[in-house]
């Protein structure tokens, strides 16, 4: 993979071999469950996570609707709040982003048996759960946390960068505007 800065293009880009065998270019690879692109972009990522979102909420709503509305949460909580990597996204459009939330708020209300159009926060609330928002602060300001409490220096810098990525986005999901 050849990974593009700003969208520049080279006409020539070498070929790369090992042991004598020519290496195939990809333009996305997934790595450790995380599709990585050669633009950076998260959207594919994004769009995996949703796909198992949805894999995850149908599955309890079938399995589990006759259970207490307890017993609902806990499971929602435990299959439907992980969002593997999330706080890895840094570049994505607002549009994909959105889906995700919105399916995230769907799949509460399906397996809560809620009405379409009720109040999100208030569903959240009632239920003493976390909404998307709230996940996504708390899954970015952990991984933060992490970056610059470990012993790597790489990690510790990278989380210190005020050009970094991941410092922008934690700043906008911590930041009233």
């Amino acid at each position: 993979m050849i990974f593009w800065p700003d969208k520049k293009r080279y006409t020539f880009v070498p070929t790369f071999s090992l042991c004598g065998t020519a290496l195939n270019k990809v333009k996305q690879v997934k790595y450790l469950g995380h599709w990585v692109t050669e633009d950076l972009n998260d959207n594919i990522d994004i769009e995996r996570e949703r796909r198992a979102l949805s894999v995850r909420y149908n599955m309890l709503a079938r399995r589990f609707s006759r259970c207490m509305e307890t017993v609902k949460v806990a499971l929602f909580k435990s299959y439907c709040q992980s969002f593997y990597t999330c706080s890895l996204w840094v570049n994505y459009t607002l549009r994909t982003y959105s889906d995700l939330r919105v399916q995230y708020n769907n799949a509460f209300r399906v397996l809560m048996a809620l009405p379409r159009h009720c109040s999100a926060s208030a569903m959240f609330a009632a239920a003493h759960t976390d909404g998307f928002a709230a996940i996504m602060r708390k899954r970015c300001a952990s991984t933060m946390r992490r970056m610059r409490d470990s012993p790597n220096t790489i990690l510790h810098a990278l989380s210190d960068r005020w050009d970094s990525p991941m410092l922008d986005r934690w700043i906008r999901l911590h930041a009233v505007v």
